[in-house]
Order: C-alpha cells, then structure tokens, then sequence
C-alpha cells in the first residue's frame, strides 16, 4: 500500500465524516425547537464538519500553497463560528428576538 492510497482513503473518511457532521447541523437546525437549542445545534456541528471536510480536501490535494489556505480558512472559522453563535444567543437571551413558537400572552 503506497503513501497515495492510505492519503485517499483517510481523505474519503474525512469528508464523508465532515458531510455526515454537516448534514447533522441542517437536521438539528429544522428540527429543534427554539433560538438556543438551535444555535447549540448550528455552532457545535457544523465547526467539526467543515474542518473534516477542509481535512479530507486538504489530504486529497497534496498541494502545499491549498494546504495553506485551507489552514486560514479553518483558523477563521475557529474564530468567526463561536462568536457569532454567541452573539446571536445572547441577543436572543436578552430578548431582542420573538420566539414565533410561544403563546400569545393574554
């Protein structure tokens, strides 16, 4: 076995494994009831399934400057994801965004 078959096959897992973390976020984003159940599923998930993803397309390219770039992408999205959710739920928190879902009070 070559350095090229185990460098695709680990790069098939990846991405399959980054698509599945990926495809579990959209779920989570339709099925779950409110803004902090939701942000929970859109932040947690999705982080882990772009960086398999950048991982697998990362060890199929074997390309050092797409290495590169696709280690900057990961580093903002590290930065970037967490804030943003936490910043969206906080606002949520503190009442700025309606819960369409909550009864009408009387």
């Amino acid at each position: 076995m070559s350095w090229d078959a185990v460098a695709d096959g680990a790069a098939l897992v990846a991405v399959l494994l980054g698509a599945l973390m990926n495809l579990t976020t959209g779920i989570g984003l339709v099925r779950l009831p409110d803004l902090f159940s939701r942000q929970h599923a859109g932040a947690k998930p999705q982080v882990l399934g772009v960086l398999l993803t950048l991982l697998g397309v990362g060890l199929a390219l074997r390309d050092r400057s797409a290495t590169v770039m696709l280690l900057v992408v990961a580093a903002f999205q590290l930065l970037t994801v967490p804030v943003s959710a936490h910043m969206v739920t906080r606002a949520g928190y503190r009442g700025y965004v309606e819960n369409p879902d909550a009864d009408p009070e009387p």
